[in-house]
């Protein structure tokens, strides 16, 4: 099974990132200011941005971009500089961002439930020569930091204009940063090259164009609110609805009001939406695709769907960080036929499974999942290491098992990477186990996902204790000043006995989660 149905631009195959031959679409934007230019240069009167009031053209989009860009140049912001960007689902963060573009600058996304050591630890690593924050976040900068709040945006906007910088190609536009398995999280670099290639998958394989209308419910500063949503409206020449902060009446409110034909969320933000007594009073008929993706859409979600809004299709896709979002969809088509599959390989990626010994297996038959393709980041911002671990031959070792049938449709089975994921945000259990184990009165920690019906999993931790008067508050309290809300443990298990081990002295998840019933 193929994208045939499909109508593709042309491709060809090319060389990208010194030895990588992957397959590109041969007409496509050079930059990602570039689709904004073709944007607007095709329809500069249509709606393309709404957010709390404010509604602006592509004209206007472009232009307050413009003299965002000669605001950060006067505060010595030049090309290839970081700017971080803590901002919430509102206007300032698109127009931050394609400042940022315009300018050269890297536009470093923070996600807002970040805590002060780990903003520190990121704004470090990136060398951010600026950030732009909520000023309701200040408090968790460092103070010497060079910074501008939202009370100061106007300022930064300022009146004066600059040309657009010529971007290559190759260049780094945006540094997302990853959990890592060590508790240090990774620069993913998506550069221009991946990024128009995965706005061109979400443009023609989930049918993104003029008169769309793509609402953001998750959050900016994340991969798929990023990709999938700002800059896919973007390229789709279509308008951004954005709500900053996920309600779901809030979402059915606004989605109605500004009759949304697009969403991509997880499922649970989809069960959720199900969940309203008055799902059926909202005037939803303009909602046609249904994207989501970070989690198995329950069946049962799947069919209350059906039943509620007959004509929205539903899409499942695949992808991560490293792989600027998708590298894998599901045609419309098909979703109810491969409930269990997360799609078809999407047109310029490759994806081969491999067995423990890196050979490839055979169709139906698991292995971990490597991803290729012009969408594939050239690796992490100052970390060779982990470039080199995490990348080979320019495929990316998703960590996940899974397979390809016969007929081309993917199957997720597992991750290998120790990973939670709790409604679609991705935590590592050893982050959270080493702030754990940070505590005096811990000896041993291990972090194991909890089964919950809404969100997927529940974060929940089991203690093995130095201090036998040690209780679940002070443990919550502890990581909550050093990690984001969602990774604290909701739910703890607390023992005086060593945590259980296998004959090499691994810790064996397994059997705490059969504990746990999970």
């Amino acid at each position: 099974m193929t994208w045939d149905h499909v109508r593709l631009p042309p491709r060809r195959r090319e060389a990208h990132f010194g030895d990588r031959i992957v397959t590109c679409f041969a007409d496509r934007p050079a930059s990602v200011p570039q689709v904004l230019a073709a944007a607007v240069a095709a329809r500069p009167d249509a709606e393309a941005l709404v957010c709390d009031g404010l509604r602006l053209d592509y004209r206007s989009l472009q232009a307050r971009a413009a003299r965002v860009a000669a605001g950060l140049a006067r505060r010595g912001v030049g090309a290839g500089d970081r700017v971080a960007l803590l901002l919430d689902n509102r206007a300032e963060f698109v127009l931050a961002l394609f400042g940022c573009l315009h300018l050269g600058a890297i536009a470093v996304p923070l996600g807002t439930r970040l805590q002060a050591p780990e903003i520190a630890y990121i704004l470090d690593h990136a060398g951010a020569r600026l950030v732009i924050h909520e000023d309701a976040l200040a408090d968790r900068l460092d103070g010497e930091r060079d910074a501008v709040g939202l009370s100061a945006f106007a300022t930064l906007e300022g009146d004066g204009e600059m040309p657009p910088h010529r971007a290559q190609e190759e260049d780094t536009a945006v540094i997302l940063y990853t959990s890592g398995t060590t508790g240090r999280p990774k620069g993913a670099m998506l550069s221009h090259v991946n990024i128009v290639h995965s706005l061109m998958h979400f443009q023609h394989c989930m049918g993104i164009g003029p008169g769309d209308r793509l609402l953001l419910a998750v959050p900016a500063s994340h991969v798929t609110g990023l990709i999938a949503l700002i800059l896919a409206a973007v390229q789709g020449q279509a308008c951004l609805i954005m709500l900053n902060g996920f309600r779901a009446r809030d979402f059915l409110e606004l989605a109605a009001a500004e009759r949304m034909t697009h969403s991509l969320m997880v499922p649970a933000m989809y069960n959720l939406c199900l969940l309203d007594p008055d799902l059926a009073r909202f005037d939803l008929a303009a909602w046609r695709i249904g994207g989501y993706g970070g989690a198995p859409m329950p069946e049962a979600t799947i069919a209350g769907l059906a039943r509620a809004l007959p004509a929205l299709q539903l899409m499942n896709a695949y992808g991560a960080t490293e792989t600027t979002s998708p590298a894998t969809m599901m045609p419309a088509h098909l979703t109810a036929g491969h409930l269990d599959s997360v799609g078809l390989v999407l047109p310029c990626a490759d994806i081969v499974v491999v067995d423990v010994d890196g050979a490839e297996v055979a169709p139906g038959h698991s292995g971990e999942l490597l991803i290729g393709g012009p969408m594939v980041v050239r690796g992490y911002w100052d970390n060779p290491q982990a470039t080199a671990d995490n990348f080979v031959a320019g495929y990316w070792r998703s960590g996940d098992v899974g397979s390809i049938d016969a007929d081309g449709f993917v199957r997720v089975f597992d991750r290998v990477k120790d990973m939670l994921n709790r409604g679609g945000y991705k935590i590592y259990s050893v982050e959270v186990e080493n702030v754990l184990a940070a505590h005096p009165g811990v000896l041993e920690a291990a972090v194991i996902g909890k089964p919950c019906p809404v969100l997927g999993e529940r974060v929940h931790a089991v203690i093995a204790r130095r201090d036998p008067g040690l209780q679940a508050a002070a443990l919550r309290d502890f990581c909550a000043a050093r990690l984001a809300d969602y990774k604290v443990p909701e739910s703890f298990t607390f023992s005086d006995d060593p945590l259980p081990r296998n004959a090499n002295g691994k810790l064996l998840k397994r059997a705490l989660r059969a504990q746990l019933g999970g």
